[in-house]
């Protein structure tokens, strides 16, 4: 794989969104022009995306925030991940490349109802345009049906390689449905069928509840000062 040199800042530091009491800082890509095939060099790298922001946590004193992905190909169903396939097969998806005005009706309303504790309370469409959308990177969309009830939707990054998950919301109405861990998932399964790798999760964050949940996908991969590693076995891995 090719590479590039960078540009990269580093904020201020401010009040941690995920852990109450710390301070947070981020390392920022300064790049005018960045593409998939850039982006995807800074996922494997521990970068993650907001908006057209490119960054990732680099606090002085904390290193709770993980990078993780999923190697797709190596993904094993848990018990209760096959249960939650299973309790949702009268749903169907698709994939869209646009945004609609539904998408953001229905991420306002989880947000609202959902999270009203968080950071993104209360939702707006400036708010949900800058956090997802992307000038040099138009995301797609998974969208889960109920007939022809639009309940959730997997706003994630489509490259050579991998996928990006970049935020999940669904209809609150629906909660018993596992409907999170369904487009996961979905996701991971849509990218093995088109022959990618991985799927990056984000940052697993173990001392936040809300963000905690990611190791639960095995064998789940950790980026480490060693490269990536699998799961609690800690094994060194190539990139």
């Amino acid at each position: 794989m090719n590479s590039k040199s960078v540009s990269v800042g580093i904020s201020q530091p401010f009040d941690c969104n995920y852990i109450e009491g710390n301070k947070e800082q981020l390392l920022v890509i300064q790049e005018p022009q960045v593409d998939a095939a850039l982006f995807e060099q800074l996922l494997a790298m521990g970068f993650r995306r907001n908006g057209n922001a490119i960054y990732k946590p680099r606090c002085p004193n904390c290193q709770a925030c993980q990078s993780i992905r999923l190697n797709v190909n190596d993904f094993v169903l848990s018990k209760r991940q096959k249960r939650t396939l299973k309790n949702n097969r009268d749903l169907h998806w698709k994939v869209s490349h646009t945004s609609r005005p539904e998408h953001y009706i229905l991420y306002q309303r989880y947000i609202n109802e959902r999270h009203s504790d968080g950071p993104m309370f209360p939702a707006s469409q400036s708010q949900y345009d800058d956090f997802l959308l992307s000038d040099w990177l138009p995301p797609m969309y998974i969208e889960v049906f109920d007939h022809e009830k639009l309940i959730a939707v997997a706003v994630t990054d489509d490259m050579a390689q991998s996928y990006s998950a970049i935020y999940s919301y669904f209809d609150p109405d629906y909660a018993e449905r596992s409907l999170g861990s369904l487009m996961i998932l979905i996701q991971c399964q849509l990218a093995k069928s088109l022959g990618k790798r991985f799927l990056y999760l984000g940052y697993q964050i173990d001392q936040n509840r809300k963000m905690s949940y990611k190791r639960q996908y095995r064998p789940y991969q950790i980026l480490t000062a060693l490269g990536w590693q699998v799961g609690e076995n800690l094994t060194p891995l190539s990139r």
